[in-house]
């Protein structure tokens, strides 16, 4: 008779930590939410497999982990959307607010490579621009299993591949920094 109690214990725990879990649908469109990406001239929509998505979540903002799968981009009209369905958080709660931030990424490398993850495009990215680019970070409360729908990244907005600056901005930048030394020596 212990051993049954002691079971179903263990089996109603289980359930609760499993529904304490939130969702969210890891989409850049839905109700009330329409966030494109784009290349670095902030014209062009990322479009197509060689392009990923990845949703970065935690509790607070500086907790956040990759979860989920990694999200293709659409072609065509969709292009600069990606839908990577119904991601659980697990570290959230169903109606709890959690931080969020989307990265996405060539997996190309610019056409170097194939595969390429989130981390080598941002080490690529220092040197060749138009490869990474981030989200702002931002908070939402999360959804649950059923019957509470997932939730929509509503605080998810547009962002755009960086670029790496020209090496003409670089250089007024450094003759910038040497005035600026030049008459803190003269004072």
């Amino acid at each position: 008779m212990k051993k049954l109690i002691a079971t179903t214990l263990v089996a109603v725990l289980a359930g609760v930590v499993a529904n304490a879990q939130g969702t969210v649908n890891f989409a850049n469109a839905g109700v009330g939410l329409n966030a494109p990406v784009f290349h670095s001239d902030g014209q062009t929509k990322l479009s197509g497999a060689t392009f990923a998505s990845e949703l970065l979540a935690g509790p607070s903002s500086g907790s956040m982990a990759q979860v989920g799968a990694f999200g293709a981009f659409l072609t065509g009209g969709g292009a600069g959307f990606f839908n990577a369905g119904v991601v659980t958080i697990p570290t959230v709660g169903n109606g709890a607010t959690g931080w969020f931030e989307v990265i996405a990424w060539d997996t190309t490398l610019g056409g170097t490579t194939s595969g390429a993850t989130a981390d080598q495009a941002f080490a690529y990215s220092q040197t060749h621009g138009d490869i990474w680019g981030a989200s702002a970070v931002f908070s939402t409360t999360t959804g649950g299993p059923t019957p509470t729908p997932p939730a929509t990244l509503l605080g998810l907005t547009s962002f755009t591949l960086n670029a790496v600056p020209e090496p003409s901005s670089l250089a007024l930048v450094g003759l910038g920094a040497a005035a600026l030394t030049i008459l803190r020596r003269r004072k």
